[in-house]
């Protein structure tokens, strides 16, 4: 398989707007309704939990099957090591022999395509969603211990402050934090270095990640953003 495959796949795949297939499917058009975003959390306020559930679900799959893929494909190619069974060993990444960071490289960019796709659909006029569902896909592919990490940073981001956009952003900037401890103490490549695509793909999606939450960030300084209030006893 032509080592481009991937990477076109992954965006294909990313680029399915399922927020808006799940919300045209009950006769709502997503868009008009809530923050107007296609993503999960919109889809759960606007159509009910159920929905933004299997929209979280499908948001992650289309970014995690396409590395997944990806991981094998180049594995399969020469191009990738065999993946260690000790995942705590192998915190950051799976590789560890020559060639090993062309291989990485080339996985992390076809994550990279799948968050894109997402982003940037081009069935919506090139417009989409902000991207935390399917960079979590993504990074469960290539560091699931860190992403453990992530989730719990995560919750307790959200049960402070109640805001899914604060707690998805917060989050998003410890990425590269979590990345760097990962790869610098247990994910190194075939020459003895760490495992530096991975960091940098790490900046990469958390900047990507404040910059689609702008409306965000501009309705939390107005105070109109939407806060998920605790259930009453």
């Amino acid at each position: 398989m032509p080592l481009w495959i991937p990477p076109l796949i992954a965006f294909l795949a990313g680029s399915i707007p399922f927020g808006l297939l799940i919300a045209k499917a009950k006769g709502v058009n997503i868009r008009e309704h809530g923050s107007g975003n296609i993503g999960a959390t919109n889809v759960l306020r606007v159509i009910g939990k159920p929905y933004g559930i299997g929209c979280l679900l499908l948001d992650f799959l289309k970014g995690f099957f396409p590395t997944l893929l990806a991981i094998n494909v180049y594995l399969i190619a020469g191009k990738n090591p065999q993946i260690a069974v000790d995942a705590l060993e192998n915190l950051a990444t799976p590789f560890a022999k020559p060639d090993a960071w062309k291989a990485q490289t080339l996985v992390i960019l076809t994550g990279l395509a799948a968050i894109l796709g997402h982003n940037y659909s081009p069935w919506i006029a090139f417009k989409g969603g902000k991207g935390i569902a399917t960079s979590g896909g993504v990074l469960v592919a290539l560091m699931p211990v860190g992403v453990v990490v992530l989730l719990i940073i995560w919750v307790l981001f959200f049960v402070t402050t109640r805001y899914v956009s604060i707690a998805s952003m917060g989050t998003a900037l410890m990425v590269p934090v979590v990345t760097l401890y990962g790869s610098y103490r247990h994910g190194y490549l075939a020459d003895g270095s760490w495992n530096k695509p991975l960091f940098i793909f790490a900046i990469i999606i958390a900047l990507l990640a404040v910059w689609r939450h702008q409306s965000n960030i501009k309705a939390l300084l107005a105070g109109t953003e939407h806060q998920f209030s605790k259930k009453k006893k």
